[in-house]
């Protein structure tokens, strides 16, 4: 009987070990994440496309708040520009999205992905009456490398996905 309260407290051991190890991991790449969103300051232009056809886009991220937040602001100076605010919240990445929808939905960064693909999950926001409301639930931002970028913004009105926003950039020299 000892041996096997023994071993069962080895067990409880080792499985905090691997979670500590695990968690460690995690914050380790989503501060390469947000290392690498920082990366992305200046100015992109390219495609979007969602519901039929494609127009062209320009986007600019800036790094802001003594190197705390990166702020991206998309279509800048028209009556489509939205702002979405990327920052740490502890260990996790999370963004805040001001849409045009004029709600601002909170995504967090889903974890174990690499650095360079960011998959934001819906966590809630503001301006929205319920989830059923039209609001961006998730997004994905690829960085390609140091000058191309691509992300995918979905969209969601009663409780489930109605359309996606896809932007293919490139860094402007």
């Amino acid at each position: 009987m000892k041996a096997f309260h023994s071993l069962r407290l080895l067990l409880a051991a080792a499985l905090l070990v691997i979670l500590a190890v695990g968690a460690y991991g995690d914050e380790k790449a989503k501060s390469a994440s947000f290392d690498a969103l920082k990366k992305l300051a200046g100015d992109w232009v390219g495609t979007g496309s969602h519901g039929p056809g494609g127009h062209e886009v320009a986007v600019n991220y800036k790094v802001t708040s003594g190197g705390s937040a990166v702020v991206e602001t998309m279509f800048g100076g028209t009556e489509h520009e939205m702002v979405t605010v990327y920052h740490k919240d502890g260990n996790d990445l999370v963004l805040t999205h001001y849409c045009m929808l004029q709600n601002q939905p909170r995504m967090r960064a889903a974890g174990g992905g690499a650095a360079n693909k960011l998959v934001f999950k819906f966590d809630g926001g503001t301006n929205l009456k319920s989830e059923k409301d039209a609001h961006m639930h998730d997004m994905t931002l690829e960085i390609v490398d140091d000058d191309h970028i691509k992300s995918a913004w979905t969209m969601y009105k009663d409780g489930k996905p109605t359309e996606t926003a896809n932007f293919d950039m490139k860094r402007k020299k």
